[in-house]
């Protein structure tokens, strides 16, 4: 084991050292979104040490383990993040037992910010809860057991499903957890909201009694039971955790043998005779020429891209659970309608990288501003052909669900101003900060090196979007502190014209520096 740790943990960090000396940019990038991660991880470890003391900091740091976890377990699957290291389908041909592979690949899972941020919040969650020597004493175990359990847990996750989101037909089954985590998304938001109204964490002690014996929470509990004096209750909670650390570790590397000797059944559908499909209906109202080309290959990545199809549908359905969900909570604006529209416009961002190694063919296509100025304004208009009606469709069932109708067409003005501001934000970002979506692994949406890039191109984005809309937001502000009755409406067709005018300006920007960086373009979205 000790010998391939030492292979495959200088090899992460050597995949990550050499991705970052590919630009001055990415370097940046990288160390701006690690120190922010950091500074995060930091503020949130020291808010639980100063929690040290009240009456339901246990209830908090056992909790807080428990969702911690659970984003292991699920995070990994549909954001940014994981490496090269910790594919193991990279290793079939090489000749390793599974017992020094699972010892090796989880060591190298231990190195990244993501375990030091959860190291943060488990060294915190002690601190917080721990009091005398015994309670320090089990901290020190728990601690690092609690994180072992975390990392497994992902990797356990991972390599079970790794077969089917690499497969053309699991890949599309698995976009349904998309939708499962929008809707989590939103179930944690209203319980925090329904905690609120029913007089604090007490509510919680009765959930954190089950929730303190399910590892690897069960770890930090046992922190607390210490320290309470129940040193029987303690052990059973370390060892419950010993144990199923263990169980997860024995899976991991029964999985690992079925994932590099079984065959699987990727190539049988190469035998099956091709069948003929008719253009849809949609497709065939496009326009001819290349706009109509270049919209019809961004609605096919649409439908037939598994993680294009993720991205998709988890925008789709965040975008409609926000505002209908706080408007039938009683406690929504109609203001959150523009939230599908923004949801939508982020799908903008990362145009090129969408197309991963197979933008070479595009590329050959661009010669000119004008030919990249179209490709641009075409995948734009594809994506406004699904935004538009939908945004409409989300504000008008906000408006009815609030009987608000009379600020019907101010939102809808201002979702179609924010929507031109994220397509001109967008395409300005896909050409300055393209990085690649990787297709050979699952669980993967940014190649090694490029998740700080990803981020700071989105984030961004976003910002420039906000700032773009202020006009938008200031005048809707003026008119209703001028007036009480004073004509919203005509913030539809403004917040419209402005939407239009600033995604136009935002592409004519974007085009001449996309003929220029195509080769950098290039090199970034073929990466993976």
């Amino acid at each position: 084991m000790a010998s391939a740790a030492s292979v495959l943990v200088p090899l992460k960090l050597s995949l990550l050292r050499n991705g970052l000396r590919q630009s001055t940019g990415r370097t940046a990038a990288y160390i701006a979104s690690g120190v922010l991660a950091l500074l995060v991880a930091a503020a949130q470890l020291l808010g639980l040490v100063l929690l040290r003391g009240t009456a339901h900091v246990g209830t908090v740091t056992v909790l807080l383990t428990a969702v911690l976890a659970l984003g292991w377990a699920v995070m990994p699957l549909f954001f940014p993040g994981g490496d090269e290291t910790l594919d193991p389908t990279r290793l079939v041909m090489l000749p390793l037992r599974p017992h020094p592979l699972t010892g090796a690949l989880l060591a190298a899972s231990l190195v990244g910010i993501g375990p030091l941020f959860a190291l943060c919040l488990l060294v915190g969650s002690a601190a917080a809860t721990a009091r005398g020597a015994a309670g320090t004493a089990v901290a020190v175990v728990a601690v690092p057991l609690a994180l072992l359990l975390c990392v497994t847990l992902a990797r356990v996750v991972a390599t079970a499903n790794i077969r089917l989101l690499t497969s053309r037909k699991g890949r599309d089954l698995a976009v349904l957890s998309g939708l499962v985590i929008a809707v989590g998304v939103q179930v944690v938001n209203f319980g925090a909201q329904r905690l609120g109204e029913a007089g604090g964490l007490a509510a919680l002690d009765p959930v954190a009694a089950v929730v303190r014996w399910l590892p690897p929470a069960a770890a930090t509990g046992a922190v607390a039971s210490a320290s309470e004096g129940a040193y029987g209750r303690a052990a059973g909670q370390l060892l419950l955790s010993v144990a199923a650390l263990a169980v997860l570790l024995r899976y991991w590397r029964r999985s690992l043998v079925r994932l590099m000797t079984a065959p699987d059944s990727s190539t049988l559908a190469a035998g099956e005779p091709a069948r003929k499909e008719s253009a849809p209906a949609l497709e065939r109202l496009l326009p001819e020429g290349r706009t109509g080309t270049v919209m019809r290959r961004a609605l096919r990545y649409v439908w037939r891209d598994p993680k294009t199809k993720a991205a998709w549908i988890t925008a789709l359905a965040i975008g409609v659970i926000v505002p209908l969900f706080n408007a039938l909570q009683g406690r929504g604006t109609i203001y959150f309608a523009c939230f599908a529209a923004g949801m939508l416009g982020i799908q903008m961002y990362n145009q090129f990288g969408q197309d991963t190694s197979a933008f070479w063919m595009v590329a050959m296509t661009i010669s000119s501003p004008r030919d990249a100025y179209l490709e641009l304004r075409a995948r734009a208009l594809a994506l406004s052909l699904i935004t538009l009606p939908y945004s409409a469709l989300v504000t008008v069932a906000t408006a009815a669900l609030l009987d608000n109708w009379r600020a019907l067409p101010e939102a809808l003005g201002l979702s179609f101003a924010l929507l031109g501001a994220m397509l001109a934000t967008g395409a300005v970002a896909s050409v300055r900060f393209p990085y690649s979506i990787p297709q050979d692994s699952g669980y993967k949406n940014v190649a090694p090196g490029q998740a700080g890039l990803a981020w700071i191109s989105i984030f961004g984005g976003m910002l420039g979007a906000a700032l773009l809309c202020a006009p938008v937001i200031a005048l809707t502000i003026w008119l209703h502190v001028a007036s009480a009755d004073g004509p919203t409406w005509i913030l539809l067709p403004l917040g419209t014209a402005y939407g239009a005018l600033v995604a136009a300006v935002g592409l004519r920007l974007a085009a001449p520096q996309a003929a220029a960086r195509l080769p950098e373009i290039l090199t970034a979205v073929s990466k993976g």
